[in-house]
């Protein structure tokens, strides 16, 4: 029945032939309505350009060729006879070859000698026709270097090409308040936080905005208070131009009835606090200056005027206030007159530099380094003056024709650039008046505002016609123009534009801001950092990576629906298939048996197959349910088996392979048992099974000849859920050994965890461990070589991970010992910024490679000790028969750490930077530690009930005084507590504990300890692991968990100065280290003067003969001066060591 098939429906079973269903469009109308697919195809053998493989020396070497050559006699009759029968230029024919010019032959002559090799014979004669412009037959020296360094700037324009704007498109918004007034400045407000714009509008209306430019809070300025009431309501002039003064938290807008209204924005409220009037002339431009690492210093606000000049006030002490405010009971702004500004001179200082410019001044600059002083205006003769503060150095002045409208200056670039009715946007040096360092030509009206961004290197310029242009500074090229869509903006009409309506707000996140009449537009800025700048295979995060083996190639899939093939032996493209499933993000990729055919499948349900040569589409799969397909798998007889979140396995059978459109057969005889979706699948072809995991945890492995149910691994329960299953991956030399088959065969990752099953033995689960470095880190990677010696796993930190697996998981009596520890760790690397996606492990000739893909949008091959051969997509060309053009050791991550096998003969515990480990285990860090050691990341994730099972045995004994407690059975990590009870019993020699065990207070002492030791140990399983990130290293509190959680202590020098008994004095005993305050005795035969009284002779026979001997040593009775010696040496036994 090839072209019948059975699928369920509502319960019952309906028989549709392959006809009808083409009929309905359920099922392949996806595929009608996807945008078709394009093919491009790239030259493998394609070689490397020449210029690129010039070098310095090559080119100096050429110079001196082309300097010193002379032509040979009769060499232009020669040349003549060349030339007859092609086009030669006609005004060339009258000249001879003057020195220093080279023909054909002689320019291949000179490059085969300069690199010693013929491989550039075809590509040295297209070099000489693109330098050989006048097609005269010769080149020189100049016309070469011309012809390079045009080359190269190109190249390097077309390289640091990139993405300025998130989007085409800015956030527009119309501002009703302005009341059809054009926008004079926009402001950005950082304090208080979050970030919020204030708009000024021409008729003195102050907007307030959040960030995603919604309207907030409006005011207006307030009007002069003399007048009739109607005129009050009407503010009768225009605004100027506005400045925010943030560390007084102050905006001042200046307006064009000579005065300056200060608004207070410290809050979300706006209000106006001070009005200076009556200034000499109208306030054209502002601008304010503060010392940002002093706060609190003087800063200074200065404006010009239309008259030419500049007015400067020097704020003293401005957390104190900018003017003197009396008490009064005026409600409103305070108005300050101009003429009496000396009243507040303890607060402010006033400075005016008449006639600057002849006329009014555009815009005005402040830099704090030099005190330099940056107006501009639009006069021809005075277009832009540098002076400085004090006016005692020279001034520099800029005639420009038309005058500047704009301009920005960078101190850090030594830059000015400038902008004016010209139409031009030109970059100076600051000291060089006369010619610009580059004119860029671009803009067709009048700009408006230009800004340096100087962490990207570009210059930003806006024009009048609402023209927005990037520029870089460094190729002095036009990286972007963008055509911003204002509705205000119609065909043949002509937008009143505000003076300064343009905005660059460097601090992250990056923003533009620009107005147009009463519009705002909000546009955002790719923030690139050094981890953005690196270099990426595709322009979407990718699906995944596969190997083929057949081919030598590498197939990568993104979420953009691209698909790419690349030369695993060069790093090349050899193919682009760009729209694959239309707009649909792809999800998953296979390859054939045969290694000819890819299999693609994409979120919305349709599934393809390739030619992966050409790129043609063989056959469209019938799409069973609009739903995600999350894994394909090949199987025998031409079947191909998927499944996704339809929850289904489902089977198409390429039977007719001329047949484009191919149905699905989801009656899978095992039934449907899957109850969640499904996430995951693999097949082990040696043994006919296929296991499949869902998100609910399910593992289930079916036989694939009878697609019945082999085996349920893991079953979901009710009241316990598992979590998500992400990767599958039988162990298929495992499977085709005899001997191994009943070892664990098949490895799934949950939750970070790798969990190891027997399909075949009694014995399922073999053991599990956590995998990642840190805590909440999925595998989403695995892979194992042909041998199953190796795994590899990849998570979604992006750590690559090579495990030692040669050992692990073969025998049922191990299990016990298999599930409490991991296997050795042969290395690990910070492989991509973001989630690897699929990692995969292949040989190539002898060598063995790892292929990983990545969210971060690149794919990179690796050599297993985690060497760096190349990312796909980059200029540079590998050889992996040639480990010199690997990229190693030029290695972006600075977090690689390999960790390798450390023998010891003893396995002793050792403490370090506060983590037990044995020192016996194969894991030691080699290079690129940071701010966490290796073995922190790969031991300290294992639970503290996991440790203490592992060092029960070395734990001493509660009961017995004969179990003497020795520093190798203690815990490392009760030996820090032990320390700072005892720290005698930790650093005496073996000598020393000798003599002191003798004494019986030494043996009860010990025993205390070891008691002490035990009852610590069962309140520490009481109290549950412990976070010493949460604990005051330096505070008061120190409980014996706190202690545990104690770095090692280092040795304590005691001062000179102190304080010392009369006894001590006398007998010359100083104790300044730690040594001397052990080996000073604690009492005293003879007591400071005080005598003892003997007993006589009688009383001395009379006690020989009743008592005894004497089992604990005598006690003598110490005086008041030895007693307090005696409480100051206990009282000065100090840890070994301290915290550092």
């Amino acid at each position: 029945m090839k072209n019948h098939h059975r699928f369920r429906k509502e319960g019952g079973k309906v028989e549709m032939s392959v006809t009808e269903k083409h009929k309905q469009n359920s099922s392949w109308c996806a595929y009608k309505q996807e945008v078709p697919a394009s093919i491009t195809r790239f030259d493998r053998t394609k070689s490397p350009r020449l210029e690129e493989e010039l070098e310095l020396s090559h080119l100096q070497l050429l110079e001196v060729v082309f300097a010193n050559h002379r032509p040979p006699k009769g060499a232009d009759q020669a040349r003549e006879a060349k030339d007859k029968g092609r086009w030669v230029s006609p005004c060339s024919k009258q000249k001879g070859q003057p020195p220093g010019s080279l023909t054909l032959q002689e320019f291949h002559r000179a490059l085969s000698e300069l690199t010693g090799c013929k491989i550039w014979n075809n590509q040295s004669q297209l070099l000489f026709n693109k330098v050989d412009t006048s097609c005269d037959g010769l080149i020189d020296w100049n016309k070469f270097c011309a012809y390079l360094l045009l080359y190269y700037k190109e190249r390097d324009y077309l390289k640091a090409k990139k993405t300025i704007f998130l989007g085409r498109e800015p956030l527009i918004r119309h501002c009703v308040q302005n009341k059809q007034e054009p926008t004079t400045k926009m402001l950005a407000i950082f304090s208080p936080p979050p970030l919020r714009f204030v708009s000024v509008s021409k008729g003195g209306v102050l907007t307030t905005w959040d960030n995603t430019l919604h309207i907030q809070k409006t005011s207006e300025i307030a009007t002069d208070s003399k007048g009739s009431q109607e005129e009050k309501r009407r503010f009768k002039s225009w605004t100027t131009d506005a400045a925010y003064m943030a560390n007084v938290h102050k905006i001042a807008v200046a307006t064009t009835c000579r005065d300056i209204h200060f608004f207070d924005v410290s809050t979300a409220n706006l209000f106006e606090e001070f009005h200076l009037f009556a200034l000499s002339n109208v306030p054209t431009s502002l601008y304010y200056w503060y010392n940002a690492k002093s706060i609190g210093s003087r800063s200074l606000l200065l404006w010009g005027d239309d008259r030419g000049g500049v007015h400067l006030f020097w704020l003293l002490r401005p957390h104190s206030g900018i003017f003197e405010k009396p008490f009064t009971d005026h409600a409103g702004p305070q108005r300050i007159f101009m003429q009496e500004i000396k009243e507040h001179s303890k607060l402010l200082h006033y400075q005016a530099i008449p006639e600057v410019h002849e006329e009014a001044v555009s815009q005005i600059q402040y830099v704090a380094e030099g005190e330099l002083i940056i107006t501009s205006s639009g006069s021809p003769k005075t277009s832009v003056v540098i002076m400085d503060v004090h006016r005692k150095r020279k001034a520099y002045t800029w005639k420009i024709k038309k005058g500047i409208k704009c301009f920005d200056y960078c101190k850090s670039l030594n830059l000015l650039v400038t902008g004016g009715m010209d139409h031009a946007v030109q970059l100076w040096n600051q000291y060089v008046t006369s010619w610009p360092i580059a004119t860029f030509q671009g803009h067709y009206t009048t700009i408006l505002g230009v800004a340096i961004h100087e962490l990207e290197g570009h210059v930003f310029s806006y024009s009048k016609d609402s023209v927005l242009k990037v520029w870089d500074i460094f190729s002095q090229a036009c990286l972007q123009t963008l055509m911003l869509r204002f509705p205000c903006v119609q065909p043949g009409q002509t937008v009143e534009q505000g003076d300064f309506p343009f905005l660059l707000i460097q601090q992250p996140p990056p923003l533009l801001l620009v107005s147009c009449a009463d519009h705002i537009g909000l546009l955002k800025l790719t923030r690139v950092s050094p981890e953005d700048e690196m270099l990426a295979t595709h322009d979407a995060p990718l699906c995944g990576a596969l190997y083929n083996a057949f081919f030598h190639q590498v197939v990568t899939g993104c979420d953009d629906s691209t698909v790419a093939v690349w030369d695993v032996v060069t790093g090349a493209k050899h193919l682009f298939i760009s729209n694959a499933h239309g707009n649909e993000e792809i999800t998953c990729m296979a390859l054939d048996n045969s290694q000819h055919r890819l299999i693609t499948a994409s979120r919305n349900g349709t599934i393809k197959v390739w030619d992966i040569q050409n790129g043609h589409i063989l056959h469209q799969l019938e799409v069973v349910e609009e739903a995600e397909v999350t894994g394909l798998v090949a199987l025998r007889d031409q079947t191909l088996l998927t499944v996704g979140w339809n929850q289904k396995i489902v089977l198409y059978d390429f039977c007719e392979p001329g047949a484009l459109y191919v149905t699905a057969n989801p009656s899978w005889k095992g039934g449907q048992l899957h109850k969640e979706d499904i996430l995951t699948v693999d097949y082990c072809p040696s043994l006919g099974l296929l296991a499949s995991a869902t998100f609910a945890g399910e593992i289930i492995v079916w036989n694939v000849e009878s697609q019945s149910v082999y085996l349920y691994l893991r079953q979901t329960q009710h009241e316990r859920s598992h979590s998500p299953v992400d990767k599958l991956l039988f162990l298929q030399h495992r499977s085709t050994d005899g001997v191994l088959k009943e070892s664990a065969i098949l490895v799934s990752s949950d939750a970070g965890n790798l969990r190891w099953w027997s399909v075949l033995g009694e014995q399922r689960e073999f053991g599990f461990y956590y995998a990642p470095a840190k805590e909440d880190v999925c595998v989403t990677g695995l892979s194992a070589n042909l041998t199953n010696s190796v795994l590899v796993s990849g998570d979604t930190r992006g750590f690559i991970q090579v495990w030692d697996i040669s050992n692990y998981g073969l025998s049922p009596k191990t299990q016990s010992q298999d599930s409490l520890k991991k296997p050795p760790l042969l290395c690990s690397w910070t492989a991509h910024r973001s989630t690897v996606v699929s990692v995969e492990h292949f040989m190539f000739s002898s060598d063995s490679f790892i292929l990983s893909g990545s969210l971060d949008r690149s794919a990179r091959l690796w050599t297993p000790d985690g060497k760096l051969v190349g990312t796909f997509g980059q200029e540079k060309r590998w050889d992996l028969k040639n480990p010199s053009t690997f990229a190693h050791p030029k290695d972006p991550w600075s977090e690689r750490k390999e960790i390798r096998k450390k023998r010891t003969p003893t396995k002793q515990p050792a403490y370090t930077d506060g983590l037990l480990f044995s020192s016996g285990k194969p894991i030691r860090n080699v290079e690129g530690e940071t701010e966490e050691k290796v073995n922190q990341e790969i031991n300290g994730e294992s639970t503290v009930e996991q440790r203490e099972q592992l060092q029960e045995s070395q734990l001493p004994w509660a009961d017995g005084a004969h179990q003497s407690a020795s520093p190798s059975q203690i815990s490392a990590e009760d030996a820090v507590q032990s320390r700072l009870t005892t720290p005698q019993l930790l650093t005496s020699t073996s000598n020393q504990r000798k003599h002191e065990c003798q004494s019986l207070f030494r043996h009860h002492l010990e025993d205390d300890l070891v008691k002490r030791i035990t009852g610590r140990k069962a309140r520490r399983r009481v109290f549950g692991a412990i976070n010493a990130n949460t604990f005051n290293r330096f505070g008061t509190l120190c409980s014996p968990f706190h202690a545990l959680a104690t770095p090692e202590m280092q040795k304590l020098t005691l001062p000179q100065d102190l304080p010392m008994s009369p006894r001590m004095l006398s007998q010359g005993i100083v104790c300044t280290t730690e040594s001397d305050l052990r080996s000073l005795p604690l009492t005293f035969p003879e007591l400071d003067g005080e005598k003892i009284e003997q007993p006589s002779l009688s009383e001395r026979k009379k006690s020989s003969v009743h008592m005894k001997t004497p089992m604990l040593p005598p006690l003598v009775k110490p005086a008041r001066a030895s007693l307090s010696h005696s409480k100051k040496a206990k009282s000065c036994r100090f840890p070994s060591q301290f915290p550092q």
